[in-house]
């Protein structure tokens, strides 16, 4: 039996990031279905905070942490899509991607292409495969076609800014929200068609008078409570509003018949793990997620890197909304 020492981030209760504390842990051999993986780098999300917060409860003592790339180092009984030795990137359930080795189910776990660096790799897997299943397969029900608007918000954030350069590719019209100036010009230059300042002008009429009063087909949401009310008036009759985070709290309960007032409109609350629950599934968002990374429609930009003995003050930046593109922990 292998014991390997590796260091990973742990909290013992939900809280502050004063919480996160480096742990030294061994690790052994992976069982069936399962790999043992050596990280090089480790992407950071809002999922992380909210499942340390205990907004997402889970069982403690809790491992942080939802994607990273690195190499396999050894293999598990069934596992034929991984071979020793290959570079390897995922998003993938249970969390636990904050450290340097770790076994994990092998279903999640991709075969990186040569051509993405592990630091890109690390950064995209989460915040691309939600990018992927956001725009190729959560539709409203009379589809999207080129030139139709969405709106998306939170537009210079890891999943906006790959979000943007998509739909451009895909000849839509994204509008896309952010907290400032700065942040929407970024939103711009990755691909957004109008972006909106929420800080300084109202995003509603904004959004009526970009698409001629007619509204979006989408509304793709990752903040909750505060866009929630404004957004659901931006869309369109027979319109779509898809939920995929709670960034400024939780939404809170409504009554269905409002949906009904507002034009027949559709909601969903989206998360990503639904779309990946099958090795083919993953291996097939990967894929478009790869094509679309390799072709250079999309690039992956990493504005913060942090030591791993920094995660605390990752953590920190991240809630204050410092913080554009992607964050990596760096091992």
């Amino acid at each position: 039996m292998t014991q390997i020492a590796s260091r990973a981030v742990r909290i013992d209760q939900n809280g502050g990031p004063e919480q996160l504390r480096i742990v030294d842990v061994t690790v052994g051999d992976p069982g069936p279905g399962e790999i043992r993986i050596r990280h090089k780098a480790v992407g950071l999300n809002f999922i992380d905070v909210y499942q340390r917060s205990g907004l997402y409860q889970l069982p403690m003592p809790l491992q942080l942490g939802m994607e990273a790339s690195g190499v396999i180092e050894a293999v598990g009984e069934g596992v034929t899509h991984l071979q020793v030795g290959d570079r390897a990137a995922y998003a993938s359930q249970p969390p636990g991607s904050y450290c340097e080795v770790r076994v994990m189910p092998a279903k999640c776990v991709c075969k990186l292409p040569d051509a993405i660096s592990f630091e890109t790799g690390a950064a995209m897997m989460l915040k691309g495969l939600t990018a992927q299943y956001l725009l190729k397969k959560t539709r409203p029900v009379e589809g999207l076609q080129p030139g139709d608007f969405v709106l998306f918000h939170a537009a210079a954030g890891g999943v906006g800014l790959i979000a943007c350069q998509w739909a451009k590719a895909l000849g839509l019209q994204l509008i896309g929200t952010a907290g400032s100036d700065a942040k929407c010009e970024l939103a711009r230059a990755h691909g957004a068609a109008h972006v909106i300042n929420y800080t300084k002008e109202d995003f509603l009429p904004r959004v009526k008078e970009i698409t001629g009063g007619r509204g979006v087909k989408v509304v793709y949401d990752s903040v909750g409570k505060d866009t929630w009310d404004k957004s659901l008036d931006c869309l369109m009759p027979f319109g779509l509003m898809a939920s995929f985070g709670n960034s400024s709290g939780a939404v809170p309960p409504f009554a269905p018949g409002i949906l009904g007032a507002k034009g027949s409109i559709y909601v969903t609350r989206q998360t990503l793990f639904s779309h990946i629950v099958t090795r083919e599934s993953t291996q097939a968002m990967a894929d478009d997620l790869f094509d679309v990374v390799v072709s250079g429609k999309v690039k992956i930009r990493i504005d913060q890197r942090y030591p791993l003995e920094q995660v605390q003050q990752a953590h920190r930046d991240l809630e204050a909304r410092k913080t554009t593109g992607c964050t990596i922990l760096t091992l």
